[in-house]
């Protein structure tokens, strides 16, 4: 981001933010096994568990012609023990980088959860991303399918209307081709609210960081929403595509994790770009300790002054 906003220069002395907080450098890393397994959280009234940290659809995945990095990156994950693997046919070779993996490793597919998205609104459009997707990843079912990028009122009628998409994912769901139907957005938190109320999803993906605290946020309407409901909660945008990583006054990847991990959500997805970055996500996972309501209200007090140009993946607040 070209016009990435410098917030140190604008934090005086005196703050109260924990320097102590562990760097990005400093992350820990080891080959092999996990020391231990990745706390899982319940998928909203599913019956079933997550890992508390997932692989996000960005990163490596979110490229062409990289075929032998991902699938080592997506390995990696596997290996560490995260059991959220995210997807979505408008990201890149993602699909099919899955695919060159499962279909060598049928037994590590059958025990992850694997999330896929498409940003059909017709049923017709949906129904034929979706089969697109089980061709390119060599799988015949999804784990979670998820109308993707809710952005607008009239994407809400078109998609929930007739012939709309909602009938191709809650079909899809009917005939086992998903476990599971969610909905994702990232432009207007009272549009993705609406749909949360207003369709039997559940799941939703929303942003889930310091900036979407404040009035006007998601975190202040669609996750309340989801809660009501009692809906599994995927929290995406934790970095701010790297934009809100500032190690110089404590906002490492760690601490934005934290903070993610610290709301009432269930997972919190992060892209990976190689195996490392793999390895410091699950042990990030499995080093979660909650952040005190006094630390958050801090970090949050560090992001507020520059909320709007900071919420670049969205209309202003």
């Amino acid at each position: 981001m070209a016009d990435r906003v410098r917030l140190e220069a604008f934090i005086p002395a005196g703050t109260g933010i924990n320097m102590s907080f562990q760097k990005e450098s400093d992350m820990k890393i080891h080959d092999g096994k996990p020391f231990c397994d990745i706390p899982a959280r319940e998928f909203g009234k599913t019956g079933i568990k997550v890992t508390v940290t997932g692989l996000g659809g960005e990163g490596i995945l979110r490229t062409y012609g990289k075929e032998e990095d991902a699938e080592k990156m997506i390995m990696e994950a596997v290996g560490q023990g995260i059991g959220y693997f995210d997807c979505a046919r408008a990201y890149a070779g993602s699909e099919m980088y899955y695919g060159l993996v499962w279909s060598k490793y049928p037994k590590e597919r059958a025990g992850i959860f694997q999330a896929g998205k498409s940003a059909g609104r017709t049923c017709r459009e949906a129904l034929a991303d979706l089969d697109q997707t089980f061709m390119n990843m060599k799988i015949d079912y999804l784990d979670l399918w998820q109308i993707h990028d809710v952005r607008t009122e009239e994407e809400l009628r078109m998609i929930s209307g007739p012939g709309g998409a909602l009938d191709a994912f809650c079909k899809a769901r009917s005939e086992g081709k998903t476990r599971f139907i969610g909905v994702t957005g990232h432009y207007d938190p009272g549009v993705l609210e609406k749909a949360i109320r207003e369709w039997p999803v559940d799941s939703v993906m929303m942003p889930i960081n310091p900036v979407e605290t404040l009035p006007g946020g998601f975190m202040s309407s669609a996750l309340l929403a989801a809660l009501e409901r009692g809906i599994a909660v995927i929290g995406m945008k934790v970095l701010g595509a790297s934009h809100y990583i500032l190690p110089e006054v404590g906002i490492t990847p760690e601490l934005l994790i934290r903070f993610a991990l610290s709301q009432p959500i269930t997972v919190a997805v992060i892209g990976c770009s190689n195996g490392a970055h793999a390895r410091s996500l699950a042990e990030a996972g499995r080093n979660f300790t909650p952040l005190t309501r006094e630390e958050q209200q801090k970090i949050v007090g560090i992001f507020r002054p520059y909320a709007e140009r900071l919420s670049f993946y969205r209309r202003s607040i």
